[in-house]
């Protein structure tokens, strides 16, 4: 801890005065004219690392990756020195630009906007439990530097020919991005450290660990190579966005290089330091059971986001209100026959069916943190030395599960446009839904078993009989009218049960384990 020089008592960053401040007799100081003469003693017991509190002599058991703790017994901010010393210590902070109280706001703001949220997400009390953390991160400086050569193309027609002109574009380039960042902290989910992007690196000081005083802290567990390419990437692309966009080429298609790596060799591209640093995050949880939802905020720029569970009932309660303005208008405008109320109820079946199965796609890969390069880097190192390969962009790789759903709801768009008939259109998709189930509902199960988690009943299993029988009684063509509406009623039930499937599935992706929230005691009041 860091003691006051009037009183005794604990000093601790203040952040709207950005100055050291106790508690007790609001005495301020310089964070950077204090220094720590008496640290937490580290012992070794039983392969486990133990602190001793300088205030009260208790015993702070901590994981290999924390810098600062709170004492269990007494509430002392304690800085764990030799955490952020000598290798591990990090070059420069970001202080925390915005206080509790902005976090909270910047959440209810998010919250207002989420009509599903469940009641429990907008109680004061669990609001009230944000607590702010400083999370490694790694600094890329990248430059683009030297001549650069690059090929364009310009089109016009003249009559009834098309004529391009090639170039051959040169010049020098000099551009410097100071600052990428990445985290380095394999607990911290790379998805995470992307929503709440980018900090301000211009708001950086020198380290001195008197600012982690009253806040938790981990240092970094994540080599600093790990996201070099990234920062190249992203370099490459600003640079090549701003050379498009240029008013001397205005009109030429210029042809961007294959590979990122050919890109930074046509533009000089090079990684000039690295540097360490800690910066500022609000964390809220919400637990349900071994699992918590999060609630992220950028604790020098106030950005928000967070993962929200739907509550059920809300859902469809709503849905009931939006529906029947449009079931009272359709039913005075159209007249549908029961065989095309089967067959759009076999549509709208195997289209949730599609959602059900690709949000398990989406679980198997979030549970196995396949998006998170550190997580990756810090386990595969742990267990053969292996360096991971680079995880694929959720951004840029499209799941075939959502490519086949989009072609299917273009086909029966492009059906109803072309045809301009419901019944041809009803006739043309039962078989075609009924493939698309067996092959969702096997791929479903498949996808199931690889998942370690319960993700609930296999929906896509009654989907697919739903629409079985729909389409062996649409071949037999009964007489009563009652057979149909019967499948139809059977066919919407199931869609009912996928919807709440997919509810419950969306509402699994929303939570996760974050070491964070393990965590006992501590001052939060921040």
């Amino acid at each position: 801890m860091y003691q006051c020089p009037n009183c005794g008592g604990n000093l601790k960053f203040d952040i709207r005065s950005q100055m050291l401040k106790c508690e007790n007799c609001m005495t301020e100081k310089d964070p950077y004219s204090v220094h720590k003469e008496k640290d937490a003693e580290e012992s070794r017991q039983f392969d486990v690392t133990v602190f001793t509190c300088p205030q009260c002599g208790g015993e702070i058991l901590s994981t290999e990756t924390s810098a600062a703790e709170f004492c269990s017994f007494c509430g002392a901010s304690t800085i764990l020195t030799s955490r952020v010393a000598k290798k591990r210590r990090p070059g420069y902070i970001i202080p925390f630009q915005k206080t509790k109280e902005d976090c909270k706001a910047a959440y209810s703001k998010l919250l207002r906007k989420s009509l599903f949220a469940p009641k429990a997400l907008k109680d004061e009390r669990r609001i009230d439990s944000f607590r702010g953390i400083y999370i490694p991160y790694w600094a890329y400086h990248i430059a683009n530097n030297g001549n650069v050569t690059l090929n364009g193309e310009k089109s016009f027609r003249r009559g009834n020919y098309i004529y391009t002109d090639h170039y051959q574009l040169g010049g020098y380039l000099s551009s410097y991005y100071k600052g990428i960042n990445y985290d380095a902290s394999s607990s911290f989910d790379d998805r995470l450290s992307e929503s709440i992007a980018p900090y301000d690196v211009r708001g950086m000081k020198e380290f001195t660990p008197s600012i982690l005083s009253g806040f938790y802290a981990d240092v970094s567990d994540v080599d600093c190579n790990i996201y070099i390419e990234d920062a190249e990437t992203f370099a490459n692309d600003t640079t090549m966005n701003a050379i498009e966009h240029h008013p001397a080429f205005k009109g030429i298609d210029i042809k961007k290089p294959k590979s990122n790596h050919a890109t930074s060799m046509a533009l000089g591209t090079e990684c000039k330091e690295i540097d360490s640093a800690m910066f500022p995050v609000w964390f809220m949880s919400y637990r349900n059971g071994d699992r918590v939802a999060y609630a992220v905020v950028n604790g020098q720029t106030g950005k928000a986001t967070a993962d929200i569970p739907v509550s059920v009932g809300k859902y469809f309660f709503g849905s009931l209100i939006i529906a029947l303005p449009f079931f009272l208008l359709l039913n005075l405008l159209f007249t549908v026959v029961p065989q095309t109320a089967l067959g759009v109820a076999c549509i709208l079946a195997v289209i949730t069916e599609i959602i059900s199965v690709t949000e398990l796609s989406q679980i198997k890969r979030r549970e196995a943190r396949l998006d998170d390069k550190g997580y990756l880097y810090k386990n595969r190192r742990l267990s053969d030395n292996v360096k991971p390969r680079k995880a694929a962009s959720p951004k840029k790789k499209t799941s075939s599960n959502t490519v086949v759903s989009i072609i299917t709801i273009a086909i029966i768009v492009a059906c109803f446009l072309v045809t301009g008939a419901m019944g041809l259109l009803v006739g043309m998709m039962l078989p075609v839904c009924f493939v698309l189930s067996l092959v969702f509902m096997i791929k479903g199960f498949i996808t199931n078993k690889r998942i370690d988690i319960k993700t609930g009943f296999p929906t896509q299993l009654i989907v697919f009989i739903a629409v079985t029988i729909a389409c062996l009684i649409r071949l037999i063509n009964p007489v009563s009218d009652i057979v149909y509406y019967s499948a139809v009623i059977l066919t919407m039930f199931s869609v009912l049960l996928t919807n709440v499937g997919i509810i419950k599935k969306h509402n699994l992706l929303t939570t996760r384990r974050l070491p964070q929230f393990d965590r006992k005691g501590g001052d939060d009041r921040a």
